[in-house]
């Protein structure tokens, strides 16, 4: 029997009340400059720190150049690798994430203590960062591709199966109603009813999710878990800084195409085509059959062996047993410094993102912009940024300003413009034109219309972003010790390089409380902007 779990009733005449509204923004506002203050001085980040960073990346850059890529067949194949990682960590998570959705969405769990341990699942794999799970599956499997696909798939399932489940709850329940009336069983009904309404929100996020995953496989290799990042690892451990660029300049031509071919992806499968639904059936089984032939190819050029996907668990079980029970005295205020210094740098770094990012999210937006080359440089900014891996990223400052959270922090501030400047972008697309309209009308010209038609419409959809982005930045902040870059990752890299398991499991958990809360603050605050 199906139980549906009703959403908590909310006060929408409280929501909308716009005198809330004019006290909430300015509130948010300065408890957030408040905490950028009392960050940048807890890692002494001074104002004009990223600049002179930005001076010092410049130098280093002009050692790289030219560029050059030595063994151009070891790179190829490592890029393939890490595509066909991606693809294969995708696959995983979708096949897990779809039973592990419908036990997790209200209207579809079959009991309240199986929705609540789905959620719990969800939760988990979604605040444990990717390269975390890299760094365990190596200590437990080995060095190769293995782990970082398992890495990949299970912090996948996070994102996969929260979307998918989401996807589920927000179905119509008319279709489901009539076939139960027919005397369907349970599967029946999920299966008749409900996957043929969810299918294009599953497409979607399957596709955006393959998207993040190539940006992450790029750098698995500096733990050991397969891909190009192992090249790049070693052009950089050697000081050849030429090669590094040319690696770097690969996996931005991947990156890059991999993204165009994603938007091209979506648009074909999610958006009804002029041919009818003849063609949009064709398109989407030539999709389901490259996707079939990707997986084959990934366990043939990746030599896995298809029973390697079940026996790592035995392995990884008595690794990740031997972190309990956790061991938090071994490092003692060290452990406390190092989590405030985490939480610290993705403060700052998403402080200077939004600064960086909203005037170029404008510029990028169709609606906005002042003009069409404007928007194409823009979009092309951002395209670039997002194309680089922060951890990528934080190798270039940690070479060029040396160890710390300095270094981190200027990374994600960096990062941060492509990931918030396509957000702000893609929202200001979405305004009601007509009070831009109405501004153009009485001659106003684009900074009237920037500042009295675009920014007001705009800022619920800037705050929750940033505050998304504020979660993005913690998560990937609690990893950037791993290259030198400040915050938690060190240690914990450490105690796993020293077999200090309970030190280990103490950070973990530090990590996921962490982050835990973070979310749920940012969640908190942005439903106060719906």
């Amino acid at each position: 029997m199906t139980v549906t779990v009703e959403p908590k009733p909310t006060n929408t005449a409280a929501q909308n009340d716009p005198r809330r509204r004019r006290w909430l923004f300015p509130a948010l506002g300065v408890a957030a400059l408040v905490l950028t203050v009392l960050s940048a001085g807890y890692i002494d980040f001074a104002p004009t720190t990223l600049i002179d960073g930005l001076e010092d990346v410049g130098n280093l850059l002009e050692r790289m150049l030219p560029p050059r890529v030595d063994d151009t067949g070891r790179i190829v194949s490592l890029a393939l690798d890490t595509l066909l990682m991606a693809v294969l960590g995708t696959v995983l998570a979708a096949i897990v994430s779809v039973p592990l959705a419908f036990l997790a969405a209200r209207n579809t769990s079959p009991h309240p203590v199986l929705y609540s341990v789905a959620r719990a699942v969800i939760t988990f794999c979604r605040a444990m960062p990717d390269l975390l799970f890299a760094v365990l599956f190596v200590r437990a499997l080995g060095i190769g591709v293995l782990p970082g696909i398992l890495a990949l798939a299970l912090h996948s399932i996070g994102m996969l199966g929260k979307l998918f489940a989401d996807a589920i709850e927000e179905t119509d329940v008319g279709p489901r109603e009539a076939i139960r009336a027919a005397g369907a069983g349970y599967y029946r009904e999920m299966i008749n009813a409900v996957v043929p309404q969810v299918v294009p929100a599953w497409i979607g996020a399957f596709v955006y999710r393959i998207d993040i995953n190539l940006r992450m496989s790029v750098v698995l290799g500096f733990v050991g878990a397969g891909g190009i990042g192992f090249a790049l690892q070693d052009a950089l451990r050697g000081l050849i800084y030429p090669r590094a660029l040319g690696i770097v300049l690969v996996i931005l031509v991947i990156i890059a195409a991999m993204e165009l071919a994603a938007m091209a992806l979506r648009r074909m499968l999610l958006v009804p085509s002029a041919a009818g639904p003849q063609r949009d059936r064709l398109m989407r089984i030539g999709a389901s059959a490259v996707l079939v032939v990707a997986v084959v190819a990934s366990f043939v050029v990746l030599e896995l062996d298809p029973r390697s996907l079940l026996t790592w668990i035995g392995p990884s079980i008595e690794v990740f047993g031997r972190m309990v029970p956790p061991d938090f005295s071994a490092l003692g205020a060290d452990l406390f410094d190092a989590a405030v210094q985490t939480v610290a740098i993705g403060v700052v770094a998403t402080a200077i993102g939004i600064v960086l990012s909203i005037p170029v999210g404008v510029l990028a937006a169709r609606n906005a912009t002042p003009h069409p080359a404007v928007y194409w440089v823009a979009r092309s900014w951002i395209l670039l940024v997002r194309a680089v891996p922060e951890l990528i990223l934080a190798v270039v400052f940690v070479a060029a300003l040396g160890l710390g959270p300095v270094a981190g922090t200027c990374a994600l501030a960096i990062g941060s413009v492509g990931f918030l400047g396509k957000l702000v972008a893609d929202a200001i697309e979405e305004i009601d034109p007509g009070p831009l309209e109405a501004v153009a009308s009485v001659g106003g010209g684009w900074w009237n219309r920037t500042l009295s038609a675009v920014v007001p419409q705009a800022i619920p959809s800037m705050v929750g972003s940033s505050l998304y982005l504020l979660d993005v930045n913690i998560r990937t902040s609690t990893i950037l010790g791993i290259v030198g870059a400040g915050g938690i990752g060190f240690l914990l890299f450490e105690s796993i390089r020293t077999l200090n398991f309970d030190v280990a499991g103490a950070i973990v958990l530090v990590i996921f409380v962490v982050v835990y809360i973070v979310e749920r603050i940012s969640g908190w605050i942005r439903s106060l902007l719906v």
